[in-house]
């Protein structure tokens, strides 16, 4: 953690929703003036799209069917750790871009599915922001969760997780449903043993609850709206979080235990914009007493 150079980090499953956060933070940050450096996970997998096909075909051959981007050997888990390192002392770091899309590729006139060289950081950022799956990971090699000073976990019921997987990989990515559920099933024990693991290291979690049925979500034609949800946010320290504010800024919420509180599906980004602000004013104070700039 770092009083100048302070990180935050979203951290979920693919399908998981973490984009809705990057998204409530991007507005945050622009309100408040905050010149943040935006960090994609995706950037930080070993292989490209083609590379990735290759050893998976290879890995199944002998034998091996849970090959996944959720593993510590498909992943940069090293380099993750360095970069949050790095920018907690010096303000600076690495970074590169993974482009998932033609429209994303374009620019850079390059492949959908390889990565962009890699390039410093910009100049004089207030802090680092990175979402993707493994910013929280602990392994007996690497300890990434020890760097953020604010950790989000972003996990809605199994359920819902792999109905908003099969949407988007079928919709935005042209997958199959047979397709989609191989790799939910070939991702399962690394889901377990990497993903899992890092909500008892965050400070914060969301959990999205459908309040209708998802029982088979490999046949669902559509995502549970927001209105037909309701979200579940816990606190590892509920020290210093007003609840009472919460609960009467948000119509209909109630607090389910001491730590957490529960709110409508589509008061969500309301919730996170009353919950992340003063988070945020708090490491810019904080930032500018250390720079002595306050």
């Amino acid at each position: 953690m770092s009083e100048r150079h302070p990180i935050i980090a979203i951290t979920g499953s693919s399908g998981a929703g973490t984009s809705t956060v990057t998204r409530t933070f991007s507005n945050i940050f622009r309100r408040e003036g905050v010149n943040a450096a935006i960090i994609e996970g995706d950037s930080f997998h070993r292989y490209d799209r083609k590379e990735m096909k290759l050893r998976g075909a290879d890995a199944e051959k002998n034998g091996n069917k849970h090959f996944s981007h959720f593993s510590d050997e498909n992943n940069l888990f090293g380099e993750i750790e360095n970069l949050f390192k790095t920018y907690s002392q010096t303000g600076q770091g690495k970074s590169r871009k993974y482009l998932h899309n033609a429209e994303e590729a374009a620019p850079y006139k390059q492949e959908p599915g390889t990565f962009t060289p890699w390039e410093d950081l910009p100049q004089q950022t207030d802090m680092l922001f990175y979402e993707g799956l493994h910013g929280a990971v602990v392994t007996p090699e690497h300890n990434i969760a020890q760097y953020p000073d604010l950790r989000v976990g972003v996990v809605p019921v199994i359920n819902l997780e792999w109905i908003q997987k099969l949407w988007r990989d079928k919709h935005q990515r042209g997958y199959s449903t047979e397709a989609v559920t191989d790799t939910i099933l070939r991702r399962m024990p690394d889901y377990v043993n990497y993903i899992v693991p890092q909500f008892a290291h965050t400070h914060v979690n969301f959990q999205r609850v459908p309040l209708v049925d998802t029982s088979n979500p490999f046949i669902s034609r559509d995502i549970p709206s927001a209105d037909e949800s309701v979200v579940v946010i816990r606190f590892a320290n509920p020290k210093g979080i007003d609840f009472q504010y919460l609960l009467n800024m948000i119509n209909d919420s109630w607090m389910s235990r001491a730590n957490t509180i529960v709110v409508p599906g589509g008061k969500m980004e309301i919730a996170m914009q009353l919950i992340f602000t003063p988070f945020v004013w708090r490491m810019m104070e904080r930032r500018k007493r250390a720079l002595g700039l306050a």
